[in-house]
């Protein structure tokens, strides 16, 4: 298995659901304007992410968040959305003003629609897979 706490430690990384359609549209953004290349992406379904999500008390295979390992930090729920998206820069990084919403209305609106997800936007057969381009930033 790879070296979890060595991944952590070098980038920030987002372990989504790689089935969920509005999941893998978030990390395609992601993606798309994280122009530094700071974050990497792991599929809750691969060994990487199946492996973090336990490590953040998940069972991956009946996720009800998505995690943020950044550092010592271990993001979910609403933060976790927050997180991203202020540290794309502009204009993404005006998503950081979500903060000012206490956690749990924030938090009860993010299972709202993590609990509905697949109804909602729809469920793959197979995990989303990245370009050649982004392939280097998905573990």
């Amino acid at each position: 298995m790879t070296d979890v706490a060595a991944l952590v430690a070098r980038h920030p990384i987002i372990v989504f659901d790689g089935v969920c359609v509005l999941c893998s549209a978030n990390a395609q953004f992601m993606l798309k304007h994280d122009r530094k290349g700071h974050f990497r992406l792991a599929a809750m379904q691969g060994e990487v992410g199946s492996a973090l999500m336990q490590r953040a008390g998940i069972d991956p295979d009946d996720p009800e968040s998505f995690v943020v390992f950044d550092g010592g930090r271990v993001l979910m729920n609403s933060d976790a959305v927050i997180h991203i998206w202020s540290s794309l820069g502009w204009p993404w990084k005006m998503a950081a003003i979500g903060r000012i919403i206490p956690r749990p209305l924030r938090d009860a609106a993010y299972r709202l629609v993590a609990r509905n997800r697949y109804r909602i936007f729809g469920k793959r057969e197979k995990c989303w897979v990245p370009d050649r381009e982004q392939a280097s930033r998905v573990l």
